[in-house]
C-alpha cells in the first residue's frame, strides 16, 4: 500500500495503524494511554494527526491506499494543546522532582505550553498501601493502569469509577487498595505516565539507619537490579553493572555488601530437595516454584487449592535477611538487634512480602531499583566514573543459577540444574535449557530424570498465568512469574520497561550465566559451608524452620 506521509510517498503493510508507520520512520507523535500489545482506546487525544485534512488519532487509525497524513501542523498543535489543557484540568498542579520528568509534562514542554487555564474540581485522599500510594489529585484518567492491571496482570483490582467530572481510578466501591485483591506488583506504577501512582519509599528510613553508629547496616541486592540500574545512568539497556553497583553501595556507607543470588542458590537448595522427595513419594503435582510475593498473592486471592503444590521456600532475599540476622551475626559476634538489612529489588511487592507475618521477616528495609539510583544520585556518588569492586563474604559468593532467577525460566532452570543431579546422582553436562527463555507467555520443556519424563513449564503475566493454570495437571514442575519479562520487568525497575528493553536485560542474564566459573547451585562453596557450619542438610528441622514459610487464604475480592 502508498500512502504520503509529511509530504514524502512511502509504502507500508495493511494492517499497521498510523502510530505504527510514524515509529517505523522515527516520527515522534505524543502519546499517554497507549499500551503496547493492547487495542488502543484513544482516552488521552494527544496522538492526534491529520489524515486527509481531517483529524484523527493516530494509535486507532488505519490509513487507506493513497491517503495523504500530516503528523505536524498549526492546526495539530492547536488541537493537542487543548486536549493537554483538559487532561491537567483533573491533574494537581504542584510539582515533585519526580514529576518533573513524567510523560505528561514532557508533552506540555514540546507543546511550548506555559499556562494551564483550568483548575482541578476535585481533591482526593491519598490511597496508602505497604508497597504502593495511589493519588488521584494527580490522576488524568487515562486508563493505562486499569488496562495493565486487568489485561495484563488478570487481576482487576482497579476500575474507573464515578461519572463526568467525577470519574477517577478506584478499587471497587472506592476501597482502599489494602481491603481489595491487589498482589502489590507494581505494574500500575510502571504504567502511569504523570505519577499518580507510585512506591512507598524507604529512602528516609534507610538514611538514618546508615547515619546511626550503633546500627550494622547490611545491604543486599537481586539479580536483575544489575541488569537494570545502569540505565538510570544513562547506559544502555542491558548493560551489566554489578561491579559499580557493590562500589557505589560501599561508598554510601552500607557495613556489608551481600548478594540475593546466594538467597537463591539457597532457595534452589530447598526446592530441589523438595522436588526430589514428591518424585519418590509421587506427587502431588505439579510443584510451583517461584520468588514472587506478587504472585503468591495472586495464588492467595484466586487459587486456594493451589497450596499443596506450592514449594513451601521462603523467596531469596527473606533466605538471606534471615541468615544475616542467624548464621552471619553469630558468626561475627554482632547482635541481631543491632543489624539493619536492606533488599534492593525490582520489585515493589517485596516491600509487602516483608510486611507479612507468615515469614516473621527478617528483612527491615525495601529499596526499588529506582530508589537506589535515588541514593547513589543523593550520596553524590559519580556511578559511571567507579571502578568495579565485589561482594563481601560470607553471603556474596554465587552462581549462575541464582542469577538466572531475575528472568522469566530462570528460576525453573536453576532448579532443573540442581534437581537433576540430586536425583540421579550424575553431573548434568548441558545446563542450559533454551526452550524455557525468552519472552513468550508460557514456555514448556521436558527432561528425563531417572527413566520418567518429567514435564516443566514457566509462565509470567498474571494472564497467562490463567491461561497455563487450567492445564496444570499437564506438568510435574512449574515456574510462575506476575511481572511481564519476570523479575527483570518489576514494577520497581526504570522507566521505560519495553519488551526490546525485557530482551536486552535478559540476555545480560544469560550472558553472565554463560562467564561464571559457577553454574549450579549445589556448587556453591558458602551454599556448602552454611549447611555444614549452621543448616545441616536440605529440608533439614533447622532450615525447614527459618527457610520455609506457609500461606493465607484471602478473599478475591
Amino acid at each position: 500500500m502508498k500512502i504520503i506521509l509529511n509530504g514524502k510517498n512511502i509504502k507500508c503493510k495493511e494492517g499497521k495503524t498510523i502510530l505504527d508507520i510514524c515509529k517505523e520512520h522515527n516520527i515522534k507523535i505524543p502519546t499517554l494511554c497507549f499500551i503496547e500489545g493492547l487495542k488502543p482506546e484513544a482516552r488521552c487525544r494527544l496522538c492526534l494527526v491529520e489524515l486527509d485534512n481531517k483529524l484523527v488519532t493516530s494509535c486507532s487509525t488505519y490509513p487507506y491506499e493513497g491517503c495523504k497524513i500530516i503528523t505536524d501542523s498549526k492546526r495539530i498543535r492547536k488541537a493537542r494543546s487543548i486536549n493537554a489543557e483538559l487532561l491537567m484540568a483533573g491533574h494537581v498542579k504542584t510539582l515533585s522532582v519526580d514529576e518533573m520528568e513524567n510523560d505528561l509534562y514532557k508533552v506540555i514542554r514540546d507543546l511550548g505550553m506555559t499556562r494551564i487555564r483550568f483548575e482541578p474540581i476535585i481533591k482526593y485522599k491519598q490511597d496508602l498501601s505497604e508497597s504502593i500510594i495511589r493519588d488521584d489529585n494527580k490522576c488524568i484518567n487515562c486508563g493505562k493502569c486499569i488496562r495493565v492491571c486487568g489485561e495484563i496482570m488478570g487481576v482487576h483490582a482497579i476500575s474507573f469509577q464515578g461519572r463526568g467530572h467525577y470519574e477517577h481510578v478506584s478499587p471497587y466501591n472506592n476501597h482502599p487498595l489494602n481491603n481489595v485483591a491487589c498482589i502489590k506488583c507494581g505494574q500500575c506504577i510502571a504504567a502511569c505516565p504523570v505519577g499518580a501512582i507510585y512506591e512507598r519509599e524507604h529512602l528516609f528510613e534507610v538514611i538514618q539507619a546508615l547515619k546511626n553508629k550503633k546500627k550494622h547496616v547490611v545491604v543486599q541486592t537481586a539479580p536483575s537490579v544489575r541488569v537494570a540500574l545502569g540505565e538510570e545512568f544513562g547506559m544502555p539497556p542491558g548493560s551489566l553493572v554489578t561491579g559499580k553497583m557493590v562500589a557505589a553501595l560501599r561508598k554510601i556507607g552500607f557495613d556489608r555488601i551481600f548478594d540475593t543470588d546466594l538467597g537463591a542458590d539457597m532457595t534452589i537448595m530447598e526446592e530441589a530437595s523438595e522436588f526430589v522427595k514428591r518424585l519418590k513419594k509421587n506427587g502431588p503435582f505439579p510443584m510451583i516454584t517461584t520468588c514472587c510475593p506478587a504472585w503468591i498473592k495472586f495464588m492467595e486471592h484466586f487459587y486456594h487449592n493451589l497450596f499443596p503444590n506450592m514449594s513451601s521456600c521462603k523467596s531469596p532475599h527473606e533466605m538471606l535477611g534471615i541468615l544475616t540476622k542467624t548464621y552471619y551475626a553469630k558468626k561475627f559476634g554482632i547482635k541481631k538487634k543491632d543489624i539493619v538489612v536492606v533488599s534492593v529489588m525490582p520489585c515493589t511487592a517485596k516491600k509487602f512480602e516483608s510486611t507479612r507475618p507468615e515469614i516473621d521477616s527478617d528483612v527491615d528495609y525495601v529499596l526499588t531499583t529506582r530508589e537506589l539510583s535515588k541514593l547513589i544520585r543523593y550520596s553524590k556518588v559519580d556511578f559511571k566514573k567507579l571502578k568495579d569492586e565485589e561482594f563481601d563474604n560470607p553471603l556474596g559468593i554465587s552462581t549462575g543459577a541464582g542469577l538466572m532467577f531475575g528472568a522469566t525460566g530462570g528460576v525453573m532452570e536453576a532448579a532443573l540444574r540442581t534437581t537433576y543431579e540430586f536425583a540421579t546422582g550424575k553431573t548434568l553436562k548441558k545446563v542450559e535449557f533454551n526452550e524455557i527463555r525468552g519472552i513468550e507467555g508460557v514456555k514448556k520443556g521436558t527432561i528425563k530424570i531417572k527413566g520418567k519424563t518429567i514435564r516443566f513449564a514457566a509462565v509470567h503475566g498474571g494472564s497467562n498465568i490463567r491461561k497455563l493454570l487450567k492445564e496444570k495437571d499437564k506438568y510435574h514442575f512449574i515456574e510462575i512469574m506476575a511481572c511481564p519479562g519476570g523479575c527483570i520487568g518489576g514494577g520497581g525497575q526504570p522507566w521505560p520497561t519495553t519488551k526490546e528493553v525485557i530482551k536486552k536485560r535478559m540476555e545480560a542474564i544469560y550472558k553472565a550465566d554463560r562467564n561464571l566459573p559457577l553454574r549450579k547451585s549445589h556448587e556453591n562453596p558458602a551454599v556448602k559451608q552454611i549447611y555444614a557450619e549452621f543448616l545441616g542438610k536440605p529440608l533439614s528441622k533447622k532450615a525447614k524452620k527459618i527457610l520455609h514459610t506457609h500461606f493465607v487464604k484471602r478473599s478475591e475480592f
